[in-house]
């Protein structure tokens, strides 16, 4: 009988669904198809929005599947909401040698942002149950807002002034990434079990 690696439970099927529709999003920003590579992206953060919720569900969950959970989410959020994000900027026309530096300092950044929350959330998880309340900077996932927010508005602008605010973006979210600061966590929902 075959055996995989890694752990298959509900638990993780909305991360692994933020990290295909990123994966198609990229496909479609590559053909030139912004509305619907934004919209993939909204789909990723609104995966990544519940995928906690519904793994807090499963009670009986090992240290492993935590921190399996934990690793996988990051995993699949730096695709998601750090190369994602600036391949898709790439494709709106950021490039050149200060947009090729906007889009590397961004990613940097985002994986920065996330090691760093794996750290202090496998401390945390060692110490307490369920979910931190804050975030320390601002969450990678931010973007899933943020750009989708800014793309709506790309009519009122010249393409050249929608792409110095496509770079502007980028360096500003990456700069909060790293900025250490709290951010109250959103109560979406709560799902008990």
């Amino acid at each position: 009988m075959l055996k995989f690696i890694g752990f298959y439970n509900y638990t993780v099927v909305l991360t692994y669904a933020s990290l295909v529709s990123a994966v198609i999003g990229m496909i479609q920003a590559s053909k030139g198809s912004f509305s619907t590579a934004v919209i993939c992206l909204l789909v990723s953060g609104l995966c990544d929005a519940f995928d906690g919720a519904v793994a807090r569900t499963k009670k009986d969950r090992t240290e492993d599947e935590k921190a399996f959970g934990i690793q996988l989410d990051s995993l699949c959020d730096i695709v998601s909401f750090g190369v994602f994000p600036a391949f898709l900027c790439y494709c709106m026309g950021v490039n050149g040698i200060f947009g090729i530096l906007c889009m590397c300092t961004y990613c940097l950044c985002a994986v920065i942002r996330l090691a760093f929350f794996n750290v202090l959330e496998s401390n945390r998880q060692k110490t307490e149950e369920g979910c931190n309340k804050t975030y320390r900077g601002l969450p990678v996932t931010s973007i899933s807002i943020l750009l989708p927010f800014v793309y709506g508005f790309r009519f009122l602008l010249p393409q050249m002034y929608f792409v110095l605010v496509l770079h502007f973006l980028l360096l500003l979210v990456a700069y909060l990434f790293v900025l250490d600061f709290k951010v109250k966590k959103p109560q979406l929902f709560h799902l008990h079990a």
